[in-house]
Parts: structure tokens; C-alpha cells; sequence
């Protein structure tokens, strides 16, 4: 397959007492061999919102170099315990770590329009987080500026299929009508994280959700640098690699042991993209 975009996946950092260095290390090599047009990081950078904590993720993202990385929050990256930081100033340290702005963005790439949404709710669904009607206005209006044929992806840091780890907690609120809508503006792929273990959907899994041809891709990625893994990876660190053609996207998920060195390929997974006319 001619590739037409590579995009290495990662998600839950952990950064702070589940965060392990060594598989960090073993992220960036992986990310110098591959060479991906962009990075995405699908929230939970941290594991407690502290300053010490975004200033370990800052170090990793900075291990990407050059190259565009698209990060969301995710809902250990605002305050949980800290009450009153939660209720006057939830993102504070989100902002000083990624920018004034960087909550709903959007990132071009040769190719590509990719944006991402916040899905981390503070005040309102600390766990199982909430996307607005206006976020699904934002990110309309966000592909609508792209070129016709430009690829769509959408980052999501919390979870619109039921994962299957019984622990993962509850889907995404309102994830049928999220699918519809953004099946809608056309969306070729989400991404997402929060579950701590890979799995690759599609949006007529999620309930009362109508099929849609092609099916509409929904993935999550696991934990890729803690000790965090849930049900078939625990005691794994995991990510993703996508590489789209003309008419397709092969993604490959990658595994790590906790206590191993180098990230392995796992079996690929393809789905045709649809076509825009």
C-alpha cells in the first residue's frame, strides 16, 4: 500500500506514580524508526494534573521533534483531588502545558485535517467526560475548511464503544448521536484512549447506533508508558500505528511488556475509507 499519511497513536501517559521512563524510551525509538507524519496523544498525560507531572510529558513530546503531535485532555489531567483548583481553575496546568487555547484544536497536515476535541467534563462527568453541541459545531466547521478529499480524524480522549474490559467504566454519553453527527461531516477515523487497553470498533457497536457504509472506525489505544493496562493488557503498554492509502488505513497495534524493551507489532486490521464526492 502507497501511504498516503502515517500517524503513530499513543494515549495515557500516566505521567506521575504509574509513569515508567524505560517505556517512553522504547516509544520515541519506535517513533524515529516509523517516521509518522503526525503524533496523537489521546489524553491522560498525566496522572494527577501536577506541574512536575506535565513537565515529564513535556519531555516526551519534545522526543518527537519536529514532527506535528495533536494532543486532548483527559480526565487525569484536570484536578481530582484538589477541589477548589478543580472548581475555579480545572485546566490551569493543562494550559501551561499545552497553550491558552489548546482544549478544542485543530491541526492541518499534508493531506489531513485532524481535530480534536476536550471530552474531559470537570465540574460535570470527571470519569466518563461529555462533548457539547458546540464542540460538534467546532469540529463542522473545522473540516469544512479543509480540502474536499483531505482525510478526517477525530481525537476523543474518552470512549464511545463499551470496552471490554468490564472495569472501563461507561461509554461516552450521547456517543450514538456523537457517531451520527460526526459520521455525518464525513469523519474517516476516531481516536481515542481513557480504557487502558486497545480495541478497534466500529460506531453500529455502539447501541442504537445506525450502521453507516463504510462503517465509521473507532479506536482506542491502551496505556503506552504505565503501569495501567486493563483486562487483555495488563501488564502491557501499547499504541498504534496507522498508515492510510488512497482508499484504505491499515492500523497495526504495537504491545510492550511492562518489564520488557522494545514495542512489537501486533496483527493489522483494515478498513476502506469512504469516498467524498
Amino acid at each position: 500500500m502507497s501511504d498516503r499519511l502515517t500517524v503513530l497513536h499513543t494515549s495515557d501517559f500516566q505521567c506521575g506514580k504509574p509513569y515508567l521512563p524505560e517505556a517512553a524510551e522504547a516509544l520515541l525509538e519506535l517513533a524515529e524508526d516509523i517516521d509518522p507524519d503526525v503524533v496523537i496523544v489521546s489524553g491522560d498525560l498525566t496522572q494527577r494534573a501536577k506541574k512536575r507531572e506535565f513537565v515529564t510529558a513535556r519531555s516526551i513530546i519534545d522526543g518527537f521533534g519536529a514532527r506535528p503531535v495533536v494532543v486532548t485532555p483527559g480526565n487525569h489531567d484536570v484536578p481530582l483531588y484538589r477541589f477548589w483548583e478543580r472548581l475555579f481553575d480545572p485546566f490551569g496546568n493543562w494550559r501551561s502545558f499545552a497553550g491558552e487555547r489548546a482544549l478544542d484544536t485543530v491541526t492541518m497536515v499534508d493531506g489531513a485535517v485532524i481535530v480534536s476535541l476536550n471530552s474531559a467534563a470537570p465540574l460535570r462527568a470527571i470519569v466518563n467526560g461529555r462533548v457539547d453541541d458546540c464542540q460538534v459545531d467546532f469540529a463542522r466547521q473545522a473540516f469544512e475548511t479543509g480540502e474536499r478529499d483531505a482525510l478526517r480524524l477525530l481525537v476523543v480522549h474518552h470512549n464511545f464503544v463499551p470496552a471490554p474490559s468490564k472495569d472501563a467504566g461507561r461509554p461516552l454519553p450521547r456517543a450514538a448521536y456523537l457517531a451520527r453527527a460526526f459520521g455525518d461531516m464525513g469523519v474517516d477515523l476516531i481516536l481515542g484512549g481513557h480504557v487502558h487497553e486497545t480495541f478497534m470498533k466500529v460506531s453500529e457497536e455502539i447501541p442504537e447506533c445506525p450502521p453507516q457504509d463504510p462503517p465509521l472506525p473507532i479506536l482506542a489505544c491502551g496505556t503506552t508508558t504505565s503501569l495501567r493496562g486493563r483486562g487483555s493488557e495488563d501488564g502491557w503498554n501499547s499504541l498504534s500505528v496507522l498508515r492510510f492509502g488512497e482508499d484504505d488505513v491499515e492500523v497495526t497495534p504495537y504491545r510492550r511488556a511492562v518489564d520488557g524493551v522494545a514495542f512489537e507489532p501486533m496483527p493489522s486490521r483494515s478498513w476502506r475509507l469512504r469516498r467524498r464526492v
